[in-house]
C-alpha cells in the first residue's frame, strides 16, 4: 500500500521560512518522481514542484528562487524548502508520488487528492501572516 506522509507545516510570518517532509513507503521511492500541489480556500489544486527519479527540477513561476525541492532516497522522503514566504503562500500542501493524472503532473485539478486519482499524502497547512 502507497503511503505518503507530509509535515512540517505551521505558522510563520511573512519573510520566514519552513521545510516541509514527505516520507514515503509501499512503492519504489528511487524510481518515482515526486511532486508537490498546494490549495488555498476557493482555489483551485496548484502545482508547486516537482522532482523526477534523475533528479530534474521544476518550479511553478510563483516559487521559483524562493523553494527547493530535493529528495533523500535513503530515507524515503522529499522535502520542500520555502524560503522568503509570502502570504499567498498559505495553503493546505500536499505531496504526490508519480504524475496523478493521466500521467502529467500539468493536467489541471480542482481538488488535490481527487478520489482515484494518483497517490497523495493527507496534506500539511502552511499559514504566513502578513
Amino acid at each position: 500500500e502507497v503511503q505518503l506522509e507530509e509535515s512540517g507545516g505551521g505558522s510563520v510570518q511573512a519573510g520566514g521560512s519552513l521545510r516541509l517532509s514527505c516520507t514515503a513507503s509501499g512503492f519504489a521511492f528511487d524510481d518515482s518522481d515526486m511532486g508537490w500541489y498546494r490549495q488555498a480556500p476557493g482555489n483551485d489544486c496548484d502545482l508547486v514542484s516537482t522532482i523526477s527519479n534523475d533528479g530534474s527540477t521544476w518550479y511553478a513561476d510563483s516559487v521559483k528562487g524562493r523553494f527547493t525541492i530535493s529528495q533523500d532516497n535513503a530515507k524515503n522522503t522529499v522535502y520542500l524548502q520555502m524560503n522568503s514566504l509570502k502570504p499567498e503562500d498559505t495553503a493546505v500542501y500536499y505531496c504526490a508520488a508519480d504524475p496523478p493524472k493521466l500521467g502529467s503532473w500539468y493536467l489541471p485539478l480542482t481538488i488535490c487528492r481527487p478520489p482515484g486519482l494518483g497517490n497523495w499524502g493527507q496534506g500539511t497547512q502552511v499559514t504566513v501572516s502578513s
